[in-house]
């Protein structure tokens, strides 16, 4: 592929621009997901969309996808497409900021999470899910009644947030934080699709919900701050606020100010337990329709297990299990796309890309492209043989996204689902509620319309 500039003979860029009626219609038929999985199909890997009066620019070949994030991504960067992320949620935290801002922040928080930097917070991993494991076992194993697994993993995955960051203990604190914060990212994740904007000022139930809950999770983590503060240093928790509080910034020889203290610790609770908790919630999914995937699983934990939580050394005994996480990664990627917008005129693959373009970076779909996967459609954890993996297109898999702006999470990530996954399926199977098909789709991140009931049976 060329990506050199010849702004002098550039080919036409595909466009498509369904009708308002046509958008509706589609959308409530097959769902959003759904519409622009069917777009690509049609349409093929480079491709304007306008919707109204929007339009991004949909890349999904592994090609498109290097240069966007890797080879040219000096012409992207995470401007326009996340105003409304950084003016209602994250302010100028390391997921939203830009340029310079970005890069300091990445250069000071990226030692925490280093594959071995993560390792400190397995304790952490094995005490929550072990929590849940005596849940399930006291309240819903065998009972006959179905839990909604997504919301079962939220709150495994938002204590282990609040222990890691904030030392804090979970209970009702735990689910205030969590409610609060799945307010804002669905009002937010909502706006985008909405037929008529109502601005934020203007008292809607749906604001109102969004102030109040803004207002609680931003003076939970100004309280935690100040509380800290009060005490002598060398009392403070050993987690992730003490972590950024305490680390110079090796340019300008300063702390992080108050103001991004509380926009990363926003930034690394919302992120940082809805995305995992979606993992694992499609895991069981997965499982529950493969049973030959769970037979071969459940063989490996329990060779190595027995009855003993894992250490760090038995995961490393574990790649069946971790084969199973990264296929459920590429087939249900929590964010199936994500924007990077154009900051300079570019030329990918032949194409005009003027500054100011956005495009979509449709990672669910490049994990189903029928060039780089055999039968993309099937789950089968056995293409994560480091064989199989090592011949592979590198940027046909970019769960995380890819490049300089890859998740600064994606390893702590990766280690909590590992565990989670070996110590949950060492004790229980998960069955989907009978006769329930779940309506896979998204709404900022992945999820399924009508939920995900499951029943929790013992092993």
């Amino acid at each position: 592929m060329n990506t050199a500039l010849s702004i002098d003979t550039p080919r036409p860029l595909k466009e498509y621009a369904p009708s308002k009626l046509e958008l509706l219609k589609a959308i409530r038929r097959e769902g959003f997901l759904g519409w622009m999985m069917n777009t690509w199909r049609q349409h093929g890997d480079l491709l304007r969309v306008r919707m109204g009066s929007q339009s991004f620019v949909l890349v999904t070949h592994p090609d498109h996808v290097r240069h966007v994030n890797v080879t040219g991504r000096e012409h992207y960067d995470k401007a326009e497409s996340y105003d409304v992320l950084r003016e209602l949620l994250l302010g100028e935290g390391i997921v939203t900021a830009t340029g310079d801002a970005w890069r300091r922040q990445r250069k000071l928080m990226a030692p925490f999470f280093t594959p071995r930097g993560v390792e400190k917070f397995f304790p952490i991993f094995i005490s929550d899910t072990q929590r849940l494991i005596e849940h399930w076992q006291s309240q819903h194993q065998g009972s006959g009644r179905p839990v909604e697994m997504l919301d079962e993993m939220m709150q495994v995955t938002a204590a282990v947030i609040l222990h890691s960051v904030f030392s804090t203990d979970s209970g009702e604190t735990l689910m205030r934080i969590k409610n609060s914060i799945e307010t804002l990212v669905t009002h937010i994740s909502s706006l985008r699709t909405r037929p008529i904007q109502v601005p934020m000022w203007f008292p809607t139930p749906g604001n109102l919900r969004f102030h109040r809950a803004h207002k609680l999770v931003t003076a939970y983590i100004q309280e935690l701050i100040a509380r800290r503060r009060a005490l002598p240093t060398e009392q403070w928790p050993d987690d992730l606020l003490t972590k950024l509080m305490t680390t110079k910034d090796e340019e300008t020889g300063t702390f992080m100010a108050e103001q991004l203290l509380v926009d990363n610790g926003l930034t690394m609770f919302a992120a940082g337990h809805e995305t995992t908790a979606r993992t694992l919630s499609f895991l069981w999914y997965a499982l529950s329709q493969n049973p030959e995937v769970e037979r071969r699983l459940h063989a490996e934990l329990d060779a190595v297990l027995g009855d003993a939580p894992p250490t760090l050394n038995d995961l490393r005994k574990l790649p069946y299990t971790l084969q199973v996480v990264k296929e459920v990664l590429r087939l249900y990627p929590a964010a199936p796309m994500y924007a990077r917008d154009a900051v300079a005129d570019d030329e990918l693959d032949g194409v005009r890309i003027p500054a100011g373009t956005m495009t979509l970076v449709f990672s669910y779909a490049t994990h189903r492209h029928p060039d780089f996967w055999e039968e993309p459609e099937r789950f089968e954890p056995d293409r994560w043989l480091p064989e199989r993996e090592s011949a592979r297109h590198a940027h046909a898999y970019h769960p995380f996204a890819i490049g300089p702006r890859i998740c600064l999470g994606n390893n702590f990530s990766l280690l909590e689902t590992h565990v989670m996954a070996a110590m949950l399926a060492r004790r229980f199977k998960l069955r989907m509620k009978p006769g329930h098909v779940p309506q896979i789709d998204m709404s900022g991140t992945l999820g399924s319309r009508n939920g995900l009931p499951m029943l929790i049976e013992a092993r």
